[in-house]
């Protein structure tokens, strides 16, 4: 990988984007496009559009959802500790013991989260799964008011940031979904070339809660064919259900998705481009409405011929999500050249 996309990659991993609270992100990929897009917009809600040669009439859409789960402060007691709300779908085990920050308008506050020791536990508390209503941050305030100098109520809390390399090209950080998937549509975007379709790299809003950003974007847009671009669970470790996900390993490739929610003749191309390119890949099958952008594009305006391209991840949702760099540039790659490969007039429909 170049180093100034790897560069553009690990700041994006340092900048928080809790779901409502994007804009730090979407700043950072507004310059990052301005160099090579055509176009660069933000509309209301929030999503930020790069688009290459926008007067063709056939209309593809790239999306990565920018947002992070995270948390809200919702109470400072009378001893300075803060309570939160979730944005998104926590496990809250993954939160005990943790390095936080919260977010305020004159920057960011460290703090963890935990619960009692323990040594302190009753028996009955050891064999309860904690929930997070019961968890609280300490920012170390000596009392109320000294914690409201600080924050306020609705303030966006997130893991500490950062990625850690590690080895045979792996590489560990909170909020690799979807950050990832962000990377790679506005990557293939650089990286597509003599293009005969309208190409559109979206950094879409509030995925975690509900695939919104997507749903508003795609309205203004109003693809013909749309790529949902996320993570998906890899099952090269231990306890993972093959049975179900499939054989899906870190390094071996982008995962294209096949099933109700995707159009065929785009995942054929999808499949074409890569073996086309000798781009590694992986195949994996999903019964229902995808989790994820695509979802949102299948089902755009009078229906989109939609796909979902994936890059493998362990512990999602956790404070070490695990990714392969190598996916995550044949991904960019793989798209870049599947939009090269539609003709002006191809019909998607199946």
């Amino acid at each position: 990988m170049e180093s100034a996309p790897l560069e553009f990659f690990k700041r994006l991993l340092d900048t928080p984007s809790p779901s409502g609270y994007e804009e730090p992100v979407q700043n950072l990929v507004r310059d990052y496009l301005k160099p090579f897009a055509d176009s660069v917009e933000t509309d209301l809600h929030g999503n930020v559009i790069g688009a290459k040669n926008t007067s063709a009439p056939l209309r593809v859409m790239y999306a990565g959802h920018c947002d992070q789960i995270g948390m809200l402060v919702s109470q400072i007691d009378e001893m300075g500790f803060i309570y939160a709300q979730t944005i998104g779908g926590w496990d809250p085990q993954q939160l005990i013991g943790q390095r936080m920050v919260i977010w305020t308008s004159t920057g960011p506050v460290p703090a963890v989260i935990a619960r009692k020791p323990i040594h302190l536990l009753t028996d009955e508390e050891r064999k309860t799964v904690v929930q997070t209503k019961d968890l609280w941050l300490d920012i170390g305030a000596k009392d109320q008011a000294e914690a409201k100098e600080l924050i306020r109520i609705g303030d966006p809390v997130t893991l500490k940031l950062g990625m850690e390399e590690m080895r045979n090209g792996l590489a560990n950080a909170p909020k690799m979904d979807n950050t990832t998937g962000l990377w790679v549509a506005i990557e293939a975007l650089r990286r597509a070339d003599k293009l005969n379709c309208a190409l559109y790299g979206v950094s879409t809003v509030q995925e975690e809660i509900g695939l919104r950003g997507a749903k508003t974007s795609a309205h203004g847009i109003n693809p013909q064919v749309g790529i949902g671009i996320d993570v998906f669970h890899a099952t090269d470790c231990p306890t993972m259900d093959k049975r179900q996900l499939g054989e899906i390993s870190l390094g071996k490739g982008p995962v294209i998705f096949r099933g109700p929610n995707f159009n065929p003749k785009v995942v054929d191309l999808l499949v074409e481009a890569a073996e086309s390119y000798k781009i590694p890949y992986q195949l994996a099958a999903l019964g229902k409405p995808a989790a994820n952008d695509s979802n949102a594009l299948q089902m755009s305006q009078a229906g989109c011929a939609a796909g979902c391209v994936s890059i493998p991840n362990r512990y999602m949702h956790s404070a070490v999500e695990v990714i392969s760099l190598e996916d995550l540039d044949n991904s960019a790659t793989l798209l870049a050249r599947f939009a090269e490969m539609i003709d002006a007039d191809q019909d998607f429909r199946p």
